[in-house]
């Protein structure tokens, strides 16, 4: 295994420094474009594996998309704009501008013409040539993520559980399916047999008759949210992604199961699409790496790009004592460290006997020296901390999607219980010998955090769903807390156990009492995605967001103070003595005064970009 020092020294793109978002293929080549939470949009030659890097977004590239002719490309990025790219020349040819948040996919309508989805609900069609805006197509009620054309008619779908068709020409709303129960995140279209596509957060596929908008199927094709749906341009052959860690290939004619993919545990359910000449399933990793399956076997043909551990996107962080910290990231490496105020260092680490898989959350078990991981493909994973050394001692498949946050109880009658955060909306209660006990159920979606009391057997916790709640250790519900309009990224309590603070993607900071479930402070926190929130003290909450800054709300005045501190979003945040310590997907933790939000020391894990942006 490659040290940290070794990775941060690296200083060519052989892969992506970060997760890759999407791969997708360039006609009859073997050339495959991808994009990446490093910003980056790079190609992969799989024919004689080299990687070039086309360029940056100044922020997250969360997808691209090849034209039909090969010639160009468009990546959609969470800096607002859509780079095309001239991919004979190797050159961005033209920014497209006019998007009021993330953008999350685009379409090639033939060499004139695109359309663009976002979040910010709205839907562009844009003159290719000029890169003007020729019309806005307003409907959704929510995000929109998932765009594509075909024959003068664009379908859409998002986080308003719809599947939306429209006219390309006039803008006009043709067909709506749903809402449905759940969000629904990905869309595609089979010309062949006319029909549309839908990937549901349920597990279902959902097929639609294009021309008479009647339901052909509901397929029940996996045990958790789809993240992908695509089909083969030569059958028309369906392709699911899902959090179940399964992809899976329905044959067009009898839509019955026709293969499941050979796992690749590190692979990124959003990024796969079918090769043009459909002969292929590309897909990119966590690792920064293209993954090729064969479409007869479904045995994976190749990883591309520099393989291994080394894409160090730093997910979450614990901390105790002083500056004694473990931290999780992308590579699925559990990592001890130290950070204070006089400099940090990196110490033990260590990875899960079953194999690397991406770790999203992290906690300390202090009283029984122990750390705590959770991961993408719903393992809870048991390390033994003791004199300086990680070792895997216990993992348990909780089967409720990938867990997103990880608290550990002091509570009498629960002391060392582990309350697991589940992408299915349970909240999953662990023991002391690392067996599930019990779930709360009591979210309609993915549990996206939760907190729990410092004295008192109270938990609350946040999700997609918009949904906040308090419940106690057995699971009954206490308080439902409303307000906001958007999903709930994170949750804290204050160390007094009296006050609540989330923020959302409604780009608010909400702060509750806990037990009458009153609001008592709502601040906006700007247009910028939020996404970790901690009470530095019982008066003053620290909001972090996805483009690397700190916003310190002192409670008494509602004032806020914004600080950059790092070069990509900031994943995790925790208190540390009289301090913060900051964790963020450029590699870096921060330790940040709390008073002024001055950084005063930094402990790096890798340099993610390899050219300088105006952002950062």
């Amino acid at each position: 295994m490659k040290t940290v020092a070794e990775i941060n020294k690296s200083g060519s793109f052989d892969r992506h420094r970060g997760p890759v978002t999407c791969a997708v293929g360039v006609p009859e080549t073997d050339l495959v474009v991808t994009s990446g939470y490093d910003g980056a949009v790079g190609i992969f030659d799989l024919g004689t594996g080299r990687v070039e890097l086309l360029g940056y977004h100044d922020h997250l590239a969360n997808r691209v998309i090849v034209s039909p002719n090969g010639t160009r490309a468009a990546s959609s990025s969470s800096d607002f704009n859509i780079h095309v790219w001239d991919l004979g020349n190797r050159k961005l040819e033209r920014v497209l501008r006019g998007h009021a948040d993330d953008v999350e996919d685009f379409a090639f309508v033939d060499d004139h013409t695109g359309v663009s989805v976002s979040r910010d609900w709205r839907i562009l069609v844009w003159n290719l040539d000029t890169g003007a805006i020729t019309r806005v197509i307003e409907g959704h009620e929510k995000d929109v993520l998932s765009v594509v054309h075909d024959d003068g008619r664009i379908y859409t779908s998002g986080d308003d559980m719809t599947l939306r068709v429209w006219d390309l020409a006039s803008g006009r709303q043709l067909q709506v399916w749903g809402p449905f129960e759940n969000e629904t995140d990905t869309c595609a279209i089979d010309p062949i047999h006319g029909r549309a596509v839908l990937g549901d957060d349920d597990g279902f596929v959902r097929v639609f008759d294009i021309q008479s908008g009647e339901s052909v199927a509901a397929i029940e094709a996996h045990a958790s949210g789809i993240k992908k749906v695509a089909t083969c341009p030569i059958t028309g052959d369906i392709l699911s992604a899902a959090y179940d860690q399964k992809i899976e290939i329905w044959d067009a004619s009898t839509l019955e199961r026709k293969l499941t993919l050979e796992n690749v545990a590190s692979k990124w359910e959003r990024s796969i699409n079918w090769a043009p000449d459909g002969s292929r399933l590309l897909a990119g990793t966590f690792d920064g790496t293209v993954v090729a399956w064969d479409v007869e076997s479904g045995r994976r043909l190749g990883e591309f790009g520099r393989t291994g551990p080394g894409n160090i996107c730093l997910n979450d962080v614990a901390a105790r004592g002083e500056g004694e910290l473990a931290i999780v990231a992308d590579d699925g490496i559990v990592r001890r460290a130290r950070l204070t105020p006089s400099g940090g260092e990196w110490g033990a680490e260590a990875e899960p006997a079953s194999g690397r898989v991406l770790a999203n959350a992290v906690v300390f078990d202090e009283a029984r020296q122990r750390v705590l991981a959770g991961a993408h493909d719903h393992r809870l994973h048991i390390y033994d901390d003791r004199d300086g050394e990680l070792r895997h001692v216990q993992e348990t498949a909780l089967g409720e999607g990938p867990i997103n946050c990880l608290r550990v109880s002091h509570h009498e009658g629960f002391a060392g219980d582990v309350f697991a955060a589940c992408y299915s909306g349970a909240i999953v209660r662990v023991g002391t010998d690392g067996e599930a006990r019990s779930s709360i159920r009591l979210h309609e979606g993915a549990v996206k955090a939760l907190a729990l009391h410092p004295t008192e057997t109270l938990g609350v916790s946040c999700g997609a769903d918009q949904i906040l709640v308090a419940w106690d250790f057995e699971g009954n519900l206490v308080e439902r807390f409303l307000g906001h309009m958007a999903i709930i990224d994170d949750v804290d309590i204050d160390p007094t156990g009296e006050l609540v603070a989330t923020v959302s993607r409604d780009f608010t900071l909400k702060v509750y009492g806990l037990h009458d479930g009153k609001l008592r402070h709502s601040v906006s926190i700007g247009r910028r995605s939020p996404k970790a929130v901690c009470f530095a003290d019982p008066r003053t909450v620290v909001v972090t967001n996805y483009w690397g800054s700190l916003l310190r709300v002192d409670l008494d005045t509602d004032s806020l103070t914004q600080r950059q501190i790092a070069k990509n979003g900031i994943s995790g945040i925790a208190r540390s003595g009289e301090d913060l310590i900051a964790v963020s997907y450029d590699g870096s933790a921060y330790r940040v005064r709390a008073s002024d939000l001055e950084v005063v020391a930094q402990l790096s894990a890798m340099t993610q970009r390899l050219q300088p942006s105006p952002l950062f």
